[in-house]
This record gives structure tokens, C-alpha cells and sequence, in this order.
């Protein structure tokens, strides 16, 4: 006897309901590990270590000429550390700029070669005899970069390409005359030397150049 239409429907209506309840109980619930989980139990991500000697480089590296000179100069001075020289260099070179815009020999001479000195020595008397006085203000810290550290005969080389931005201030001797204040980008190569085995162990500024900024 055929079953009626009507039962046929109730029984396939039952059905369909069984199915999708079966659905809804694996579906409707979170299976294995969710992405908020996993974001939740992910360890964050190490910070890169920096390169050896990259001090100072554009990426923390120092290039493989650079690298081979202090490979060179550590020969000769185990001691050389590219990071810790080149915290002083940015130190002296602050030094530098500022005490020879304010005329102060007493902070200069002891942070340059004899030759470096009578240079400044001159700018610095021609200035006097005007009556001008100058101030130097650095706007940022400036960059420094390594570009080069050597040991030749008995004496440790190092070349540090600075960029900084400076303020200067000069006062002219007429006192009617207005305050003049520059504001300018200097990109410079500067060469500090020391003696190899000496018992001073600064280096000394032995000569600066322009750099392309």
C-alpha cells in the first residue's frame, strides 16, 4: 500500500530537521584552535640582533672594506670597539664645533693634532679682530657614521662621516647692528688619530673635509 503524500512529507520534514541539528551541534561550535587563540598564545616575534660592528651604518652593518680595516686595527689594539669609539667621536665633534664657534682654545687644544689646532687658531683670531662672537646650537644630535678605522706604522686612523644641522648666532661688534642667525646642513669627513701603544688614550682630530650631504 503506497504511502500517502502528506506522510511522505512529515517523514522527509523530520529528516531534514535530524540532518540539520547534526549541523548546527559540529558547525555552530569552535573547532580546534581560533585565530584569536592563536594571536592570544603566539610569542612575539624576537627583535633582530644587531650586526657586529654596525655602528653607526644605514641597517646596523658596517660594509666589508670597513669591516676589513678594523679587522686590521683590533691586530694591532684588541681594545677597539667601533661602537664605543664612534659615542665618543659624536662627543667630540660636539665639542669641537661648539668651542671653536665660542673661541674656547682651553677645550680645543687637547682634542686636536698641532696642525688642526693653528688652522682653527686662525678662523678663531680673525673673528677677534673683527669683535664678532659666535654660537654654535645643534638642532639634532648629529649622525655618525664609520667610514673607516685602520692601524699605519704606529698610528690608529679612523674616518667618521658627521650630518648635522647647526644653528649659528653671530653678534657683531657694532652693537647697532642686528644679531645674524643661520640655520644649515653640514655634512663633513673627519680623521682622528691616535698613537698606537700610548698611554693617552684619546684620539685626536687630525683633519676635516666636506662630505656629500
Amino acid at each position: 500500500m503506497p504511502v500517502p503524500v502528506q506522510v511522505q512529507i512529515v517523514i522527509f520534514a523530520v529528516i531534514a530537521a535530524i540532518v540539520l541539528f547534526q549541523l548546527y551541534n559540529v558547525l555552530g561550535k569552535k573547532v580546534g584552535r581560533q585565530p584569536e587563540e592563536d594571536a592570544r598564545a603566539q610569542p612575539a616575534a624576537p627583535a633582530a640582533p644587531a650586526a657586529e660592528g654596525g655602528a653607526g651604518r644605514p641597517g646596523g652593518a658596517l660594509d666589508a672594506v670597513t669591516l676589513a680595516s678594523i679587522a686590521g686595527l683590533r691586530a694591532r689594539d684588541p681594545n677597539f670597539d667601533p661602537v664605543r669609539f664612534l659615542e665618543g667621536a659624536r662627543q667630540a665633534h660636539e665639542t669641537i664645533v661648539r668651542a671653536y664657534a665660542s673661541g674656547d682654545r682651553e677645550t680645543l687644544k687637547p682634542l686636536l693634532t698641532p696642525h688642526v689646532m693653528d688652522s682653527f687658531e686662525g678662523g678663531i683670531a680673525a673673528r677677534e679682530a673683527r669683535g664678532d662672537t659666535e654660537e654654535a646650537e645643534f638642532l639634532h644630535p648629529a649622525r655618525a657614521d664609520l667610514e673607516m678605522a685602520t692601524a699605519e706604522e704606529n698610528r690608529a686612523v679612523a674616518k667618521v662621516r658627521f650630518l648635522a644641522e647647526l644653528r649659528n648666532r653671530v653678534k657683531p661688534a657694532d652693537p647697532s647692528a642686528e644679531e645674524q642667525v643661520e640655520e644649515r646642513r653640514v655634512a663633513e669627513v673627519w680623521t682622528f688619530e691616535r698613537t698606537l701603544g700610548a698611554s693617552d688614550p684619546n684620539w685626536l682630530l687630525a683633519r676635516t673635509e666636506p662630505a656629500a650631504a
